[in-house]
């Protein structure tokens, strides 16, 4: 049996994707040309065909979806693994009421692939502490989450 494809997000992706949250971005590298693939965590589903998520602007993130607007984020939620392709571009250079210099980019969806093997189920999602000042992390957090929000 095949595993299913998508057009857009389905309801348990969106609903995912409506907070911080540990996803793998794989972008193509503007020097080798090969994948290179970054853990992130400032992630938001602006709708069912929209992604954004926000790195700082100096970014090799940055740099590679300049050269190449393909992108890959993969997202483990509703007890599978899920690729999600689209084309990337950068929204803001520099997002609004953030005190750090952080990109906006927005991944417009191509495909929603359910890539789990055959025969199984996560039972448990990636979890992650954050390993500086937990108040400043949760401020911070807030804040671009909001402005992703606003965006």
């Amino acid at each position: 049996m095949a595993n299913q494809v998508e057009p857009k997000l389905i309801k348990p992706l969106m609903d995912a994707l409506q907070q911080e949250r540990f996803v793998t971005l794989a972008t193509i590298d503007h020097e080798t040309g090969g994948p290179n693939v970054s853990a992130i965590s400032w992630v938001l589903a602006k709708n069912d065909e929209t992604i954004y998520f926000a790195v700082d602007n100096r970014s090799r993130i940055v740099q590679n979806i300049n050269n190449n607007k393909q992108a890959v984020i993969n997202l483990i939620a509703n007890e599978s693994t899920y690729s999600i392709s689209g084309n990337a571009s950068v929204k803001e250079e520099k997002l609004e009421g953030v005190p750090l210099k952080l990109a906006l980019i927005e991944v417009v969806i191509n495909e929603v692939r359910d890539v789990m093997f055959y025969g199984s189920k996560i039972v448990a999602e990636p979890q992650y502490d954050k390993t500086y000042d937990k108040n400043a992390a949760t401020r911070l957090d807030k804040q671009v989450m909001d402005a992703m929000k606003k965006a």
